[in-house]
């Protein structure tokens, strides 16, 4: 079943979420396609800013493969002095893609 993860990050900036993606991605940059995620299983990835910081939402086609994801998301996050904390995770009831 496919699930959407919510990051809510205050106090976590646009260059602290590049450098992440930079990382995650081995140096290429930011993630473009969901090829450049070091798992398989993405559907979707967005982030934004918020008026206190940074926003992600991701779709993922499991819980397996997002916690797969996290293990290697959340040393990164906590490498490049991203705020603590832990992902809200929900079942997804619709999903609608291009």
């Amino acid at each position: 079943m496919a699930i959407i993860a919510i990051f809510d990050l205050p106090g976590m900036t646009q260059a602290q979420y590049e450098q992440g993606t930079d990382k995650l991605t081995g140096g290429r940059g930011l993630v473009k396609k969901p090829a450049d995620w070091p798992v398989p299983g993405l559907i979707s990835h967005t982030a934004a800013p918020t008026p206190n910081g940074w926003f992600v939402a991701d779709v993922w086609e499991s819980e397996e493969a997002f916690r797969q994801f996290g293990d290697i998301i959340m040393p990164i996050l906590r490498e490049v002095g991203a705020p603590d904390m832990q992902p809200k995770i929900y079942p997804v009831f619709n999903l609608v893609t291009s």
